[in-house]
C-alpha cells in the first residue's frame, strides 16, 4: 500500500490518497522520511550477493554451494535463507537430469591389472592415488575424446587430453605426461583406471612401470570401481549442458579448458572438501603442515 503512495506520488494528491487508504498524512510522511532498517538493508546486499554469486557460476550452484561462497566472503545466511531468496529470483541451479554412466568396451586380448583401489576414494596425501577415465565430447565436426587424470586428495585433475584420435599416445599418454609435469608421482602411487584398451596397451603400462607407479583396473563390467571419475564426467557433462553438441572441435577445446583449469580446479567448491575449492583444499594442508 504505502510502496504505491511512494512510488505514485507524483500522480496523485497526496491528501486523497491519504484519505483512500485511511492514513494520517503525518503518518505518510513519517513513512516516507524514513531510512531503511540495518535488516533490510542486510537483506538488499544478501540477495544481491547471491544472485551475483549464481550468475558467476553460470547457473552451476544450488543454495549449499552458495552459502559456502558467502561463508568465504564474511557473510552468513542458512540454507534455507538462500533456499528462499533464489525461489523469489527465479535462480534454479542447472543440475538437473540423469547421467547415464558408459561402460568401456574392454574386449581385448591385453593384460588387465587387479583392482588394488578397492573403492577406497580417500588420500591422505598428494599422489598417493590417481584416477582416470576417457569420455566422448559431440561436436558439429565430429567427436572430440577427452581423458582426465584426478589425484584423490584434492580431487584435483592434474591432468587431462583432448583429442580427436583414440590411440594411447593421444589420450591417456598424453594426459599423463600433462600430470607429471603438473604433480610429481611418489613411490608406489596407485593408477587406477578401467580396462579399456588404451589403459591396458604395452605403450600406458610400461610407462607406469617406469614410474614405479602400481596400476590397477576396475573389475569386467563395474563402473562403481571408478565412481569418483564417472562423478567427474557427470559434473562436467550436467554443468555444461547434458546435450551440447560443440559448433566446432575448437570451440570444445576452449569450453572445456575454462571448465577444467578455471572452474573445477580453481573456482568450484567440492563437497567431498568441506566445500573448498581443490586450490584451496591444497593450500590448506600445506599451511597446516607447516
Amino acid at each position: 500500500m504505502f510502496r504505491f503512495i511512494k512510488d505514485h506520488q507524483a500522480e496523485f494528491d497526496v491528501e486523497k490518497m491519504c484519505k483512500v487508504f485511511k492514513v494520517s498524512r503525518s503518518g505518510y510522511y513519517a513513512w516516507f522520511r524514513r531510512k531503511p532498517s540495518k535488516r533490510s538493508m542486510d537483506k538488499e546486499v544478501l540477495c544481491k550477493e547471491v544472485e551475483h554469486i549464481y550468475h558467476k557460476s553460470k547457473g552451476r550452484y544450488g543454495s549449499p554451494k552458495i552459502v559456502a561462497e558467502l561463508r568465504s566472503m564474511g557473510l552468513y545466511a542458512s540454507r534455507p535463507t538462500v533456499a528462499m531468496i533464489m525461489r523469489n529470483k527465479g535462480l534454479r541451479s542447472v543440475i538437473r537430469g540423469k547421467f547415464k554412466v558408459c561402460i568401456t568396451d574392454s574386449n581385448h586380448n591385453l593384460e588387465v591389472s587387479a583392482n588394488r583401489l578397492n573403492r577406497e576414494f580417500t588420500a591422505t596425501a598428494p599422489s598417493e592415488k590417481w584416477v582416470s577415465d576417457l569420455t566422448y565430447i559431440r561436436t558439429k565436426s565430429g567427436w572430440l575424446y577427452l581423458t582426465a587424470i584426478m589425484d584423490l586428495f584434492d580431487r584435483k585433475i592434474v591432468g587431462w587430453a583432448m583429442s580427436t584420435g583414440m590411440t594411447a599416445k593421444e589420450t591417456v599418454v598424453a594426459a599423463w605426461n600433462m600430470a607429471v609435469r603438473n604433480r610429481s608421482v611418489a613411490p608406489n602411487t596407485i593408477f587406477h583406471s578401467d580396462r579399456g584398451v588404451q589403459y591396458a596397451s604395452h605403450e600406458f603400462r610400461n610407462l607406469l612401470k617406469s614410474n614405479a607407479v602400481q596400476q590397477c583396473m576396475s573389475r569386467k563390467g563395474n563402473c562403481w570401481d571408478n565412481a569418483v571419475m564417472e562423478n567427474f564426467f557427470k559434473i562436467l557433462k550436467s554443468e555444461t549442458g547434458y546435450h551440447t553438441v560443440y559448433d566446432s572441435i575448437d570451440v570444445a577445446k576452449r569450453e572445456l579448458f575454462e571448465f577444467i583449469e578455471i572452474w573445477y580446479n580453481r573456482q568450484r567448491r567440492n563437497s567431498m572438501l568441506g566445500y573448498l575449492t581443490p586450490e584451496e583444499f591444497g593450500k590448506s594442508i600445506l599451511k597446516q603442515a607447516a
